[in-house]
């Protein structure tokens, strides 16, 4: 099974340059999307129901051209949720649940902790109420996370760690969430493919131009639980991808 995880930043911009080409030629079983920035309503039908996909979006509830996630995939879920069950922090479009037979697969676009300390806690709390939500869920069935997590984990993640941390995405706080992650045995995929693996990013700030010097972050990631480790056959960065500040990611797991 193949599954593509994409933070769009703006799905309708993205088609309109002709990016969107990559999920038309990936041949995913399930393409995921952060950062739609549209309600369903807004998308033309090849964005809103290509063939051959089941296609379900979560939106932002309040602002317009914010946020937004979105899944499509080849097999209909046996369900889908768009919440975590706290209303503060599903109002802003950031999650689909789809249930599977074997497993279910989360897409998630987790919040930016900038714009001052408020939105800093905002962040930090929508991390331990999605914390919650998971550890329960994997005791029904086998879960797969993917998504923008907005943060780095480790100084491996970003080029230049020593600049930035006392930024946002790299903040103490943020990582100590990503090592409690970690600790209670989830997996992330491609570190633990790759444990020494340097200048492997996925976004790039494109006001200076960062992706052509690769002065870049590891920020968006494909989480399992610790009893799917096994299955997973591989994990690749599609850096060769345009269309965004972030690339695709990829995961080739046997379920």
């Amino acid at each position: 099974m193949k599954i593509i995880s994409w933070n769009v930043n703006g799905i309708r911009a993205v088609h309109k340059r002709g990016d969107w080409k990559f999920f038309e030629q990936s041949d995913a079983d399930i393409f995921c999307v952060q950062e739609t920035k549209a309600h369903p309503d807004q998308l033309p039908p090849d964005l809103r129901s290509p063939e051959g996909y089941f296609s379900y979006f979560d939106h932002s509830k309040g602002r317009k051209g914010y946020s937004g996630v979105g899944i499509y995939s080849k097999k209909q879920p046996t369900k889908v949720v768009e919440a975590m069950g706290v209303p503060e922090y599903d109002q802003e479009g950031r999650l689909l649940v789809a249930y599977y037979e074997k497993f279910a697969l989360l897409n998630v676009y987790f919040p930016n902790g900038g714009g001052g300390p408020a939105r800093l806690k905002y962040k930090l709390e929508f991390y331990e109420h999605f914390l919650k939500f998971i550890e329960k869920l994997k005791k029904q069935t086998h879960v797969i996370f993917c998504g923008d997590v907005n943060t780095a984990h480790e100084e491996i993640d970003l080029a230049r760690p020593k600049e930035n941390e006392k930024n946002t995405g790299f903040l103490p706080e943020e990582r100590a969430w990503l090592d409690k992650l970690v600790s209670k045995g989830w997996v992330d995929v491609y570190r633990s493919a790759y444990p020494e693996q340097t200048g492997a990013y996925t976004y790039w700030d494109m006001k200076t131009f960062a992706r052509s010097r690769n002065v870049g972050w590891r920020i968006d990631y494909f989480f399992v639980d610790e009893k799917l480790a096994d299955k997973v056959k591989g994990i690749k960065i599609h850096k060769e991808i345009l269309g965004s500040d972030h690339c695709p990611i990829e995961l080739d797991i046997d379920l």
